[in-house]
C-alpha cells in the first residue's frame, strides 16, 4: 500500500476523531492509528515540535525525504487486502502546501473536512493547548502568541487550494454542527461518498475523543511554565527514530507530567468560564472575513448554522 485511498484533513477540534473511530468500524474500512503528519510535518507554523537543532543545523523533516516517506507506508502495512485505506491528520487544511503535496503523492486520493462554527472551534482549540501545556496566558493574550488558533480557523482559503489540487468531486465536506445534529445523515453521505455501504450507527460506538477541563483554569497556567519546557518533546518519538537521550528522558517526563494534570487538574466536563462577550463579536467578525466566500463554496447559508457569521 503506496498510498491511502482518502485522508480526514481537518480541521482540529471538530469532531474528526469521532468520524475516524465510526469509520474505522465500517467492515469495508482501515484506519491508521493516530495522526500521521506527513504531508505538512516541515511547516513552523502548524509543527513547531517537529523542528529541533541539530547542532547549529536546523533538524527539518520534509515527505521530500526518502526515510519519512518509508514511515509514512509503513503505517499501512497492516490494513487488511480489499479495505479502503484511510488516515485522518486534522492540521492539512491549515497547510499551504498539503493539498498539492498530496495531488503529487497520488491525485485520486479523496479527502474529507470537518468544520465548524471558527469562534467555537478557536475556543475549543484554546482549551487544548491548556490542557496539553501549550500555553498559560489567556485566551484573549493567545491569540496574538498562538498562531494556530486564529489559522486553524481559517477555512475557505485552504479549501480553494484543495478544490484546485483535487477537483471539487474528490472533497467533502462536514459540519459538525450536522453531524451533531444527526450523525446517521452524516455519516451515510460520508460511506457515498467514499463508495462504500452505509453503516448504521446502532452498530457502533459514535462518541470519542470526550475533553475534560481543569476545575481552576488559574492552577494549570501556572503548571504550564513547567509543561512548556517538556511540550516541545511531546511528539519527539512519533517518527520512530532515535531521537537522542535528551529527547528520549524529556518526552518520558512530559508524558508523566501530562498524566498527572489529566488526572489530577482535569476534573470538568465543560470550560471553567465562557468566552467574553467583546473577543467573541471581534473573532465573529474577523473570522467572517477570513471565511469571506466560503457558503458559496459550499453552496449553504453557513450563517443558519454558525452564530455571529455572516
Amino acid at each position: 500500500m503506496a498510498f491511502p485511498d482518502f485522508i480526514i484533513g481537518g480541521a482540529p477540534k471538530c469532531g474528526t476523531t469521532s468520524l475516524h473511530q465510526v469509520l474505522h468500524q465500517h467492515p469495508d474500512i482501515w484506519m491508521a492509528r493516530n495522526e500521521l503528519y506527513f504531508f505538512d510535518a516541515d511547516d513552523p507554523v502548524a509543527h513547531a515540535d517537529f523542528l529541533g537543532m541539530n547542532g547549529d543545523d536546523l533538524a527539518w523533516r520534509a515527505p521530500h525525504d526518502e526515510a519519512l516517506r518509508g514511515w509514512y507506508q509503513s503505517r499501512f502495512a497492516d490494513a487488511p487486502d480489499g479495505c479502503l485505506v484511510g488516515e485522518d491528520t486534522t492540521t492539512y487544511l491549515m497547510s499551504d502546501v498539503a493539498a498539492f503535496r498530496i495531488k503529487a503523492a497520488d491525485p485520486k486520493v479523496k479527502i474529507i473536512f470537518m468544520l465548524r462554527d471558527p469562534v467555537e472551534r478557536a475556543f475549543s482549540q484554546y482549551w487544548h493547548l491548556v490542557r496539553s501545556g501549550r500555553t498559560c496566558v489567556s485566551f484573549e493574550k493567545a491569540l496574538s502568541s498562538e498562531p494556530s488558533i486564529i489559522l486553524g480557523s481559517t477555512y475557505a482559503p485552504r479549501l480553494r487550494h484543495f478544490y484546485q489540487a483535487l477537483g471539487k468531486e474528490r472533497v467533502h465536506v462536514v459540519l459538525f454542527e450536522e453531524f451533531r445534529a444527526n450523525q446517521q445523515a452524516a455519516m451515510d453521505c460520508v460511506t457515498a461518498f467514499l463508495g462504500v455501504p452505509p453503516l448504521p450507527l446502532e452498530q457502533v460506538e459514535t462518541w470519542h475523543n470526550r475533553t475534560k477541563y481543569p476545575a481552576r483554569t488559574e492552577t494549570l497556567l501556572r503548571l504550564n511554565r513547567i509543561g512548556r519546557i517538556l511540550v516541545r518533546y511531546r511528539y519527539a518519538r512519533h517518527f520512530g527514530d532515535d531521537s537522542g537521550v535528551v529527547s528520549r528522558v524529556a518526552h518520558k517526563a512530559y508524558r508523566r507530567w501530562f498524566r498527572f494534570v489529566e488526572k489530577s487538574v482535569l476534573t470538568r466536563d465543560r470550560p471553567p468560564s465562557e468566552m467574553r462577550s467583546k473577543t467573541r463579536a471581534c473573532l465573529s467578525r474577523h473570522l467572517s472575513d477570513r471565511n469571506a466566500g466560503l457558503s458559496d463554496l459550499l453552496g449553504k447559508d453557513l450563517s443558519l448554522h454558525w452564530t455571529g457569521f455572516s
